[in-house]
């Protein structure tokens, strides 16, 4: 995979250049006496995204259409269709009727073949495990991460939270999409991904670390969602060492995240909380 492979089509989709991938749409909203006043709202646009490997079909994910470069590589690593991301060849953004084509040319040899789990229908902004065909695949043992992040504290963490809303360009618009950010060990936001599901926005930003070709074991990440097992097991795929969310993590994160050996923070009332 080069850089200049990975670099945006001279021809982009004219939607996929709008910053803030967000739609107008008239309305109206009722004020404190109880009138209807006409507002202008900005809702986020989804669409499906279909990943394509080697010409063959592999997933449909509903995504906003923004940072797809980012998106194809994150998902492919994220999901383990192949062992890391220098396994991508090529990376071609196609706009189709229906949506957006990612078509992906991927070293055959280095496409996972024990781990990825066959996905047959497509994958809901809000759903980390639609199309999985089979029990065992539901829950997949997360990668190992070397480094568990002791030195990251909740000052740093606490501080990255109330930078991250100036990070976040399409939800100032739309007010409904959710953020994923990359920090270092002191807290300073690196960049950030947007998307209408938690799980894309992951897979953005991971996309972006690797593209960036960025330790991700030297800062941490962020994102204003809850903290499902799914986003354990993405972070962990590339070795986060801590991964921080809104709220509380669930007893299978929790639990995925002690056999990866990372670690969780979550916003609370009375501020960061780590849990071991």
């Amino acid at each position: 995979m080069t850089q200049t492979e990975l670099k945006p089509e001279p021809a982009r989709p004219k939607r996929v250049q709008s910053p803030h991938c967000s739609v107008p749409v008239r309305g109206t909203i009722a004020t404190a006496n109880g009138e209807d006043v006409p507002i202008l709202w900005q809702v986020p646009e989804e669409v499906p995204i279909g990943f394509v490997y080697n010409k063959r079909p592999h997933a449909v994910m509903m995504a906003t259409p923004a940072d797809l470069e980012d998106f194809a590589v994150g998902f492919s690593v994220a999901e383990d269709v192949i062992e890391d991301a220098s396994a991508i060849l090529s990376l071609k953004v196609e706009e189709l009727k229906e949506g957006i084509k990612l078509c992906i040319a991927a070293d055959p040899t280095r496409m996972s073949k024990g781990r990825k789990a066959k996905r047959t229908i497509e994958g809901r902004s809000g759903c980390g495990l639609c199309g999985v065909e089979q029990l065992q695949n539901a829950v997949r043992t997360p990668r190992p991460v070397s480094d568990v992040g002791q030195s990251i504290d909740s000052k740093a963490i606490a501080s990255a939270f109330g930078a991250l809303r100036d990070h976040q360009p399409m939800n100032r618009v739309n007010k409904s999409v959710h953020a994923a950010a990359f920090c270092d060990r002191d807290g300073k936001i690196l960049f950030a991904r947007e998307d209408v599901g938690r799980h894309n926005a992951l897979d953005k930003l991971i996309g972006a670390i690797l593209r960036q070709k960025l330790d991700p074991t030297a800062g941490f990440v962020i994102m204003s969602s809850r903290c499902s097992f799914e986003l354990v097991s993405k972070a962990a795929s590339i070795g986060v060492p801590l991964l921080a969310t809104i709220s509380a993590p669930t007893a299978l994160a929790l639990d995925l995240a002690r056999q990866a050996g990372m670690r969780l923070g979550a916003m609370t009332p009375d501020g960061v909380a780590i849990f071991q």
